[in-house]
């Protein structure tokens, strides 16, 4: 992958897409408006340039970011929105328990969970777009470190990582009645196992946890 893609955004078509509860064992369908999400997680020396840090517990700067926690994406979202001149998405209470998502904003966001899944499907319906050792970093494969961005094939709408590597936040609750605030994983990451690498599988944490196999990638509206 061409390091100058680091920072494309890539336009996501309309769409639908069918999430589901284990818990309640609840199924629904999404409509998704187009998008545009970018190819690859957000990287190390992307995150550092717009803030200055480096959380990560690897080191390497086309590496992605990970040590983040959603609370550190979401603030990430707006610098960068700040830093193009353009609106942010996110307005942080004072006690930052509190975030409102401002849907008309033009700035950078993390997508919904429906987005990700969407974009990560790229028109496909099974569990993964490729055959997984070729399109994903895993247990089975990635000598249990995490890897360059762009190293694996990407999907047929050219979004890379979009399994294995790092786990990435979304903007969602996972199951407000018996998690409160847990926000949600998507994607699989380098130490999980291949069954864990796959469109639908959904993980869980708190939106201050930051965790060595979790990163996150940004979206935008298309605002008229």
């Amino acid at each position: 992958m061409d390091v100058s893609a680091k920072n494309e955004m890539i336009a996501i078509p309309p769409g639908q897409v069918t999430l589901s509860d284990r818990r309640t064992r609840r199924s629904w369908p999404v409509e998704l408006a187009p998008y545009r999400l970018a190819a690859v997680p957000v990287t190390q020396a992307r995150y550092a340039e717009v803030t200055g840090l480096r959380p990560s517990t690897a080191r390497g700067d086309r590496l992605p970011v990970e040590g983040v926690s959603w609370l550190d994406a979401v603030r990430f979202c707006n610098d960068l929105s700040r830093r193009e001149e353009l609106t942010p998405a996110y307005r942080l209470h004072a006690d930052a328990e509190g975030i409102d998502w401002d849907t008309s904003a033009d700035g950078y966001r993390l997508p919904t969970e429906a987005e990700w899944e969407h974009a990560g499907r790229a028109g496909t319906t099974g569990a993964r777009y490729g055959e997984l050792d070729e399109i994903a970093w895993h247990r089975g494969n990635s000598q249990e470190r995490v890897h360059d961005v762009g190293g694996r094939q990407p999907n047929a709408w050219g979004l890379y990582d979009m399994l294995g590597n790092v786990w990435e936040w979304c903007w969602d609750t996972y199951d407000a009645e018996v998690y409160g605030t847990y926000r949600v994983l998507r994607g699989g990451g380098w130490f999980d196992e291949r069954w864990s690498c796959r469109a639908s599988v959904r993980r869980r944490s708190h939106p201050t946890f930051r965790i060595d196999d979790v990163g996150f990638r940004v979206a935008r509206s298309l605002v008229r």
